[in-house]
């Protein structure tokens, strides 16, 4: 990611993280702000005017970015997680490192468009036909380093340890006894053979300046409770951060139990995996042990709202996990839309339906998951904040669209939150670089854009 110049950015309103600003004026010297300087009245003649609100640039902390082509194609009759998995697979099968380069910037390009400045990428695609590795086996991994590059974004390769298909004497996918059921078919590209071999390959990805490599855990499911340790002792010698999928559905807790005797929270407490570097993603139906135990541990969580009521997942305790400690963040997971303005306020919304009350998230908490919070859970704490030594990543929300037209400066924050979409995205600047200009975006043909 080439590194800019000296620039000055003017915002008409900007959210410095507990309030809205006039007249900002934002300083950048390379890829880091240098000076933050609210009602500055009279922009400098050399600074680009930045009309509407400008944010932090915004965390997208949970993708899988093949998921994409299944977009319109799964919404739509009945069906259950399980049945949609099938239909997940057989995307998987046919991929190549050439053409989910393709696909991948495709995606970030459109993150980068809804105002996205890094990405997770939870990633466990890693081997060819058969799971017989490339000549360079982290082939797949380089060509998503390559694709959040050419879109201007930044990514963390969330290299995911996948190694069995189900929990022994679990349902579904188990079998009586053993480590668990034998990865087949499309799953046996998911595998390294054991944890070990997993961590051997990814010690061999090296991202550039734009990307950060972390680990994940697939599940409970995927990952045998023996198989985690070397997997979380990775991520903490690396320091990098952690994450997983975590009781997504009521069938995987009941097989986990059946397996273990504990919940997935319990068997990832055990394994040493749950702690300020985690992240559980979903983490939708859990006791109130589990609550308990990621609050306690500052394990983050990342909710995907738009996934989880695609798939029927459920509605997960977002703000009973935030109060017990466990900081919020946000993820498009299957990206049946990228638009983490509606992620965000479907927290809240879906709470309200949860509980029949109003009023669990202000807009400022909302925000800070989409952007500190987000970018933290990452590995880039440097990022998501407007303020001096941070990466200059900036997104401008217009505020003149039938969305969001009438929205007084004292509202911004909430009326951006509750009302805004991907589509009111003006500009967004990474690493001093503008990225997205007017709503096009600079640095890749979107079909569609005009």
């Amino acid at each position: 990611m080439p590194i800019a110049g000296p620039a000055r950015w003017h915002a008409e309103l900007a959210w410095l993280g507990d309030r809205v600003a006039a007249d900002v004026l934002i300083e950048t010297e390379g890829d880091r702000i240098r000076a933050v300087s609210p009602g500055v009245a009279a922009a400098p003649a050399e600074a680009v005017r930045l009309r509407g609100l400008t944010l932090p640039g915004l965390a997208n902390v949970h993708s899988h970015a093949f998921h994409r082509a299944l977009r319109g194609r799964t919404q739509s009759g009945p069906g259950t997680f399980w049945s949609w998995r099938d239909q997940m697979y057989a995307v998987a099968e046919r991929l190549t490192p050439e053409t989910y380069l393709g696909l991948a910037r495709a995606v970030y390009a459109e993150m980068a468009l809804a105002g996205v400045t890094c990405v997770g990428e939870f990633h466990y695609l890693h081997h060819g036909p058969a799971g017989v590795p490339y000549d360079d086996p982290n082939a797949m991994g380089r060509a998503l380093l390559q694709a959040a590059a050419d879109a201007g974004i930044r990514i963390t390769v969330l290299d995911t340890c996948y190694l069995t298909a189900g929990l022994p004497g679990g349902s579904p996918g188990g079998s009586p006894g053993g480590a668990g059921a034998p990865l087949a078919g499309p799953q046996l590209r998911f595998g390294d053979g054991d944890a070990d071999r997993w961590a051997a390959r990814v010690a061999a990805l090296k991202p550039a300046a734009h990307g950060r490599v972390g680990a994940a855990i697939h599940s409970v499911r995927a990952v045998p409770m023996a198989q985690m340790r070397p997997v979380v002792a990775w991520a903490a010698a690396d320091g990098a951060p952690l994450h997983a999928h975590v009781s997504e559905q009521r069938a995987e807790n009941a097989a986990c139990f059946a397996a273990y005797g504990r919940t997935p929270t319990q068997v990832l407490a055990e394994a040493g995996a749950l702690g300020s570097r985690t992240t559980a993603v979903h983490a939708t139906h859990l006791t109130d042990d589990d609550i308990a135990l990621l609050g306690a541990s500052g394990t983050s969580i990342c909710m995907c709202p738009t996934t989880e009521r695609d798939l029927a997942d459920g509605i997960g305790p977002a703000r009973t996990l935030a109060t017990a400690g466990s900081p919020l963040n946000l993820g498009s997971d299957s990206h049946a839309v990228i638009d983490l303005f509606e992620e965000a306020r479907a927290v809240e919304m879906d709470e309200r339906l949860r509980t029949e009350v109003r009023g669990h998230w202000t807009a400022d908490e909302l925000l800070r998951a989409a952007t500190a919070d987000g970018h933290a859970a990452l590995g880039w704490p440097e990022a998501g904040r407007l303020a001096p030594g941070a990466l200059a990543d900036l997104v401008t929300v217009a505020l003149d669209t039938p969305r969001l037209a009438g929205t007084r400066p004292e509202d911004a924050a909430a009326s951006v939150v509750f009302a805004a979409c991907a589509a009111d995205v003006r500009h967004v600047v990474v690493g001093g670089r503008q990225v997205v200009r007017d709503g096009v975006h600079v640095l890749v043909r979107i079909e569609g854009q005009q």
